[in-house]
């Protein structure tokens, strides 16, 4: 299940960030570089603060 939170979030955000930067400002595209960054460490690291947030609350992985 957590894994899927993540997947999720990521996604939402990349299409938050491509939508404001469309209608409001050039500068909400930095969102995208954000979530693309943690993603890439993520996959190196194998660290991702969502998945700690997640464990905080007691979401269970798969």
């Amino acid at each position: 299940m957590k894994e899927k939170i993540v997947r999720a979030v990521a996604g939402i955000f990349v299409l938050l960030g491509i939508a404001l930067g469309y209608f409001i400002n050039k500068q909400w595209l930095w969102l995208d570089v954000f979530v693309g960054v943690n993603l890439f460490q993520s996959s190196i690291t194998g660290f991702c603060p969502l998945e700690k947030i997640l464990d905080a609350v007691g979401v269970a992985s798969e």
